[in-house]
């Protein structure tokens, strides 16, 4: 409950807000769908904003909770709670679904009804991950999330193969969902819970421990994705409308689910293999800073930008410190805006030229200077620009990297580098050089409504990467208590 609004279950009225929406649209006009999905999503931010208000950073503990008998007989609660670990990730999802819609375009012209319902129930399943602190609630929401992007991807694809595409990802997704739930399983029979405030007061034996970590492992790095884990990502991120690409890039939901659950309730076994993440996440890095230079595509490159950012997120976990909790989330957040405004942006851009591939632009800051200046920012604040949003997290990570692997850390920083150089020079073939595509020479710049999303990523990159003190302060005693925890554990 909202100590503003003591009887106000505020969660849960964030998660099935949209599900309400999205039932409510099919009673509206089909032109009304655009509008009414605005309002309902301008509603849900305004309650993520409340969400945000009403926790209080000092305290690490899970706040806002709210719980209600739901699968009695096998003692699973609909039960909802944040800390700082995940807080933050209210308003930023709301903010992202937002920017989703505006430069989405006609793109549900055809079944407007269809579409606008999907992005909510997107969102609804997203912000339960966010929010689900039973183990059995969380896989619900992880697994219905497969549903609307199953069939945003499949009918609103930007290829002619996101058919195949988004079959070949559900599976994948669905195959990852099968050690996760069986690792859901072995915690709740031993724990005798599935409660996560319980389970963390009781970990299981270490044998157990690290089955359910190798298990946690396979299912939250497919979707993270972690290599060898990763392959689907740039045939989706290529595939993908520019609402879901962008989502699926900003919200690193694989990432949280190893911090919240994975690396939580196997605490010895992940102080035991502190050396498997580590060398996950370095290979991650590395991996993913040369596919950047490896890739002609925008939106690929981005995509696996994010690859190597995750790996740097993986690799700060490792250290099982406070500093590396704080640094991961930290580096979470700045995806939602960093990634996923840089790929809104890359939409806008393929709406205008038909192509994000360097080969099919060139010159394209001439006519487009704002949408060049707007992938400029993000595309800095994904390599960790000083001033940016992601250089306090990036700044944390390395430090937090140095102080217990000085060879994975400076891998880190070369991997860094390369991603750095990478884009630098994918964006100088697409948005300089000699104008020579009709489709570029003839393609106009943002359209207003499409300036608020460019201001709203400036501000927020720059806000955040000048005065970062109260983000980090919000995450800072979760981070730490969490990592405590590992010691007890």
């Amino acid at each position: 409950m909202s100590p503003l609004f003591p009887e106000l279950p505020v969660l849960s009225l964030l998660v099935l807000l949209p599900v309400a929406a999205a039932g409510l649209l099919w009673l509206l006009p089909a032109r009304l769908a655009r509008p009414a999905t605005f309002v309902a999503l301008a509603a849900v931010l305004a309650l993520a904003t409340l969400a945000l208000f009403s926790y209080r950073p000092e305290t690490a503990g899970f706040q806002l909770m709210e719980r209600w008998p739901w699968l009695t007989g096998l003692g699973v609660d609909w039960l909802l709670a944040v800390d700082g670990l995940s807080v933050l990730f209210l308003p930023a999802t709301a903010l992202l679904f937002l920017g989703a819609l505006t430069v989405a375009g006609d793109a549900g012209a055809n079944a407007p009804r269809l579409f606008h319902s999907l992005l909510l129930l997107l969102l609804a399943a997203t912000l339960g991950i966010f929010c689900a602190i039973d183990l059995i609630v969380f896989f619900v929401f992880w697994e219905f999330s497969l549903v609307p992007v199953y069939f945003l991807l499949a009918r609103w694809g930007a290829t002619a193969g996101a058919p195949q595409v988004a079959a070949r990802y559900v599976l994948i997704m669905l195959a990852g969902g099968f050690p996760l739930l069986l690792a859901f399983v072995v915690v709740g029979s031993g724990g005798g819970s599935f409660d996560l405030t319980v389970l963390l007061g009781h970990p299981l034996p270490l044998r157990e421990q690290r089955i359910v970590l190798v298990l946690m492992l396979i299912g939250f790095g497919l979707k993270l994705p972690l290599v060898p884990l990763h392959t689907w990502l740039p045939q989706f991120a290529l595939a993908a409308p520019a609402s879901l690409s962008a989502l699926l890039l900003g919200l690193k939901v694989g990432a949280y689910g190893l911090v919240r659950f994975a690396i939580p309730l196997a605490p010895q076994a992940a102080q035991d293999w502190h050396w498997l993440l580590a060398g996950f996440g370095t290979v991650t890095l590395i991996y993913g800073a040369v596919g950047v230079l490896a890739h002609s595509n925008l939106r690929v490159g981005m995509a696996y930008a994010s690859i190597c950012h995750v790996g740097l997120a993986t690799l700060g976990l490792s250290t099982l410190s406070g500093q590396g909790a704080q640094g991961a989330i930290s580096l979470l957040l700045s995806f939602t805006v960093a990634s996923g405004g840089g790929m809104l942006l890359l939409e806008c851009l393929r709406q205008r030229t038909g192509s994000t591939d360097v080969q099919a632009l060139g010159g394209a800051a001439r006519t487009m200077p704002l949408l060049a200046s707007g992938v400029l920012m993000c595309g800095l604040a994904g390599v960790g620009m000083p001033g940016t949003s992601s250089f306090p997290a990036e700044f944390l990570l390395i430090l937090a990297t140095l102080d217990r692997y000085t060879g994975a850390g400076m891998a880190a920083l070369f991997g860094l580098a390369i991603a750095a150089g990478a884009f630098l020079a994918l964006y100088r073939k697409a948005f300089f050089g000699p104008l020579t595509q009709p489709a570029v020479a003839s393609a106009s710049d943002l359209r207003p409504a499409e300036w608020w999303v460019l201001l709203a990523l400036i501000a927020m990159i720059v806000g955040i990467g000048v005065y970062p003190a109260p983000w980090l302060d919000i995450v800072r005693p979760s981070a730490e208590a969490w990592a405590a925890g590992l010691q007890r554990g």
